[in-house]
């Protein structure tokens, strides 16, 4: 039987959605129909009619990212701050509260002249601000035959005029970071069957240019000629075919040199080791975010002025089981030459990602550094939960490095120890290496896993799987794909520095 899917649609299609985020005077903030007003738990109140009595009756405490709408026009929506905004994610979270309070309108305004000070920069409060509307309003509706959200069209800030160039400058780098999240869910959004490896590759060929990147696809017949027997074996029981997207960020005078590798899993069944019919199998089309993340995080790159050359590299394929798949106890060779002997093929992310990682340490510029991104394991979910992803590696700094850009987008990780004491359990009668080891230390024994392949070179490991997805609207994490991931690799990119030694 075949499936026609509509050839026209767009897998990316907020790429079309703009909103007009102004800087402006408070007076103006004033004069918009729809304003946030921040309210502490404890002190004055800001100018308004009700007492804290009042408000308290209307079940106002003013606790973090409470919100009450104050009917009339214009109209008013109560944030609460508790006891103060101590942070730009504080901040973020806020007006991401004020966004989602006031979702059937499209024009926002915010005074953030009283949050500008000793604690957050005026460039810092507008690209918080500006992230937490932009990401909150995001909406996947591409496949609804009639959409509910309502776009949000404009968001004014208000400032002093001291404040004013460094508030815009704070919001032209939100919006490339907030679009860039938004190509990452919209992309992790779209069912499968809609976003095949085939169809992502072309995806990015259509879209990279306009980003300053470079694209060469590889099909089957490329991927066999360099011998990347990981990608192949999670292919072979896919009828559709398998691609390695290799996108390349050259800037002039480049300084240092950084590889990126994601995981692109487009649908994960399991394979022969077949997962249950349950919510997180319907979940799996997220399984090729951190191919999502690696791509949409270096449209920001010419935009953000990076200096570090990137190189991504996107393992791309679905994991099915058919007549033709890789069945356990089967022996794949990976890139290189080094032998895996696949005792689960639901632990199929690190064989394709392998591949990549020897490819990355084999280019003629070597990286100064390599880190790798996928929705990897389970134990990071159950040992983190859903707001905090797993993080590995090798070397100091790039560990370093990446919880900088964590803490700046808030998107949370926890440094695991890369304990080599668990190495055997990683030993084959067959093969090099097994795909799995004992039933514990699940995480650690992946990111050993993908440690045999970085040439040891620096190398850092995300392992996103428990962050990948919101149950729920979350403040500024919208149902669906999160996009985690995306913005914090841009900002690791742009403030790059290549480890001592490297």
């Amino acid at each position: 039987m075949t499936v026609v899917i509509d050839s026209a649609f767009d897998p990316v299609p907020s790429l079309g959605r703009e909103t007009d985020v102004r800087v402006a005077s408070a007076a103006e903030v004033e004069a918009a129909p729809v304003r946030a007003i921040l309210v502490s738990g404890e002190g004055d109140l800001p100018e308004l009619e009700l007492s804290r009595e009042a408000l308290a009756a209307a079940g106002f405490t003013a606790a973090k990212n409470q919100t009450l709408l104050l009917p009339g026009a214009p109209l008013r929506v109560l944030v609460g701050i508790g006891g103060g905004l101590e942070s730009a994610a504080a901040l973020r979270d806020a007006v991401a509260a004020f966004t989602r309070a006031a979702h059937e309108s499209s024009a926002l305004a915010i005074d953030l002249s009283g949050v500008i000070g000793s604690e957050l920069s005026a460039a810092d409060a507008s690209l918080a601000a500006t992230e937490g509307a932009l990401l909150a309003r995001y909406r996947y509706d591409a496949l609804k035959s009639e959409p509910k959200t309502v776009a949000l069209e404009t968001l004014v800030l208000g400032v002093s005029d001291a404040d004013a160039a460094d508030a815009r400058e704070g919001v032209q780098r939100a919006v490339i970071l907030a679009r860039t999240a938004g190509i990452a869910r919209d992309l992790a959004n779209t069912p499968p069957r809609h976003l095949s490896a085939e169809k992502f590759a072309e995806v990015i060929e259509r879209v990279a240019p306009d980003f300053g990147l470079e694209v060469e696809v590889f099909d089957r017949a490329a991927l066999i000629e360099l011998g990347c027997g990981g990608l192949l074996g999670v292919n072979a029981g896919s009828i559709e075919e398998p691609r390695m997207i290799k996108v390349s960020y050259r800037p002039a005078d480049a300084e240092g040199h950084l590889a990126l590798i994601g995981k692109g899993i487009m649908y994960d069944s399991g394979g022969i080791s077949l997962k249950p019919s349950n919510a997180m199998h319907a979940a799996m089309k997220f399984d090729m975010m951190g191919a999502a993340a690696v791509f949409s995080s270096m449209t920001a790159l010419r935009e953000l002025g990076s200096t570090t050359a990137v190189t991504g590299w996107l393992m791309c394929t679905d994991n099915m089981p058919s007549g033709s798949a890789t069945k356990l106890g089967d022996v794949l060779t990976i890139r290189g030459g080094k032998t895996v002997e696949v005792k689960n093929t639901d632990a199929e992310g690190r064989l394709v990602m392998a591949d990549g990682l020897v490819l990355a340490t084999e280019e003629a510029q070597r990286p100064d550094a390599i880190v790798d991104i996928a929705t990897l394991t389970g134990a990071a979910m159950m040992a983190l939960g859903t707001r905090t992803a797993a993080m590995l590696a090798n070397n100091d700094s790039v560990a370093a490095q990446l919880q900088a850009a964590a803490d700046t987008t808030d998107e949370n990780i926890w440094r695991f120890p890369l304990d080599h004491r668990y190495r055997d359990q990683l030993k084959s009668n067959t093969a090099d290496l097994s795909n799995i080891g004992g039933q514990y230390a699940g995480v650690i024994l992946a990111g050993l896993f993908l440690n045999e392949f970085v040439d040891g070179l620096p190398w850092g490991h995300l392992d996103i799987a428990g962050t990948m997805q919101a149950e729920s609207d979350d403040l500024w994490r919208s149902v669906g794909s999160t996009g985690f991931g995306a913005r914090l690799l841009a900002e690791f990119a742009v403030a790059f520095e290549a480890p001592a030694g490297a």
